[in-house]
Formats: C-alpha cells, sequence, structure tokens
C-alpha cells in the first residue's frame, strides 16, 4: 500500500565524512557477494544458529551474521537506513567509538534474538538489529531533526521532512506490534526481536559513546 524510505538527515551537516559507516556498507556488501557464490552452505556456516549458540557453539557467528543478508531487497533496505542515520551518529561519537558501538550493538541484538528463540535451528542473519541501534542512539541525541524521506502512498509520491522522534518511533512501535504477532510462530521470519534488542540499546547507551564524554 505503501514505502516510506529514510534519505538523511536535513537538519545538521557532518562535519567530516562518515568514512566508517561507508565502510560498513562496504563489508556488508562484500559478504553479500560471498553468500551469492557460496549459497546455503556459506549461510549455514556463517549465521548465527541459536541452538549452537547456547550450546557454547559457533560464537564468531554473532559478529559475522551482522554482515549477512537474506536477498537484494534485505540488503538494499539496510543500507539506505544505515546511511540515512549512520553520519550523524559516527560523527557525534568518533569514528572508533562509532565502530565499537556498531559491533556491541550487533552483539546485543543478536543475542536478544537467540533468547527469544534459543532452542531454534533456523539460521538469524542481517544487519537490522544493529542498525535499529543506531536509530536508537539517533533518536535520543537528535530528536527534532527533520528526516528528508521518500513517501509513496498508492499514487501519491512525494520527497517530504519527518521529525526523526515520529519516524523512528513509529518504526519502533511497529516492531513492538510485529513481535507480538508472531513471538508464538516458528518461522524464519523477520527478526524482531533483535531489531527490538538493538533499539532499546541504542536508547540506553547512546550518550555515554559521545565523545565529549569518552576519551579513548
Amino acid at each position: 500500500m505503501g514505502t516510506l524510505i529514510p534519505l538523511g538527515d536535513a537538519s545538521r551537516r557532518t562535519r567530516r565524512f562518515a568514512i566508517i559507516t561507508l565502510l560498513i556498507i562496504v563489508a556488508n556488501a562484500c559478504v553479500f557477494l560471498c553468500e551469492l557464490v557460496g549459497g546455503d552452505a556459506f549461510v549455514a556456516r556463517w549465521a548465527v544458529i541459536p541452538a549452537h549458540i547456547t550450546r557454547g557453539h559457533d560464537w564468531v557467528t554473532i559478529i559475522t551474521a551482522m554482515f549477512m543478508h537474506a536477498g537484494w531487497l534485505h540488503i538494499i533496505g539496510n543500507m539506505v537506513y544505515l546511511w540515512a542515520f549512520g553520519p550523524e551518529i559516527e560523527d557525534a561519537m568518533g569514528r572508533v567509538r562509532y565502530l565499537a558501538f556498531y559491533l556491541l550493538g550487533g552483539v546485543v541484538a543478536m543475542l536478544a534474538q537467540v533468547a527469544g528463540d534459543p532452542s531454534s535451528q533456523i539460521p538469524c542473519l542481517g544487519a537490522s538489529g544493529v542498525i535499529a541501534a543506531v536509530m536508537g542512539a539517533f533518536i535520543v541525541m537528535y530528536p527534532r531533526d527533520e528526516i528528508r524521506s521518500f513517501v509513496w502512498i498508492l499514487i501519491f509520491i512525494r520527497i517530504t521532512y519527518i521529525p526523526a522522534v515520529l519516524l523512528i518511533g513509529i518504526w519502533f512501535l511497529i516492531q513492538l506490534v510485529d513481535f507480538g504477532l508472531v513471538a508464538n510462530v516458528k518461522t524464519g521470519g523477520v527478526a524482531y526481536l533483535a531489531h527490538v534488542g538493538g533499539f532499546l540499546f541504542g536508547v540506553v547507551t547512546a550518550k555515554l559513546w559521545r565523545k565529549d564524554i569518552l576519551t579513548f
């Protein structure tokens, strides 16, 4: 029925180019190419399988899985969202802290998904949870910023500006509602619990990562 795509922050300019965000996007693209070449065997080896994690195996997949995607739409959508919100958070935290925040947010998101169904044999993969952490940080740091967004509803198409607190807030509420709807369904669908876990990590810890608080 409709599409809303965030294109970037229209309220501020970053002080320097978001090289870490760009490199993360490149890393995701390279891993996706490896998936296309390696097929199901590659996914089975490097995606998170909750039952393996709870038995103490394949812990490295908690990192590798956050750079993997299930298809073209999955990776394109995630990278668009990352580029829309990541540069401002990288600018606020600094490059080293932002990378640490990104990786730790991805770990928290993956562990939240594992905790939701620890006996599952279904592979979990994707950057959605860690991008949710970036969005959580954004809504804390820049809630009033206007997000330039592409809106398409039936024949209505336009570029508009939406307050970050509204856009991200509605997105998070949708995750909560959808998780409630699918929580008892054993499928390989969207990892809503990873979204919720990552988002809450971003909200709770965002200000602790700012450059004016940490010194490393």
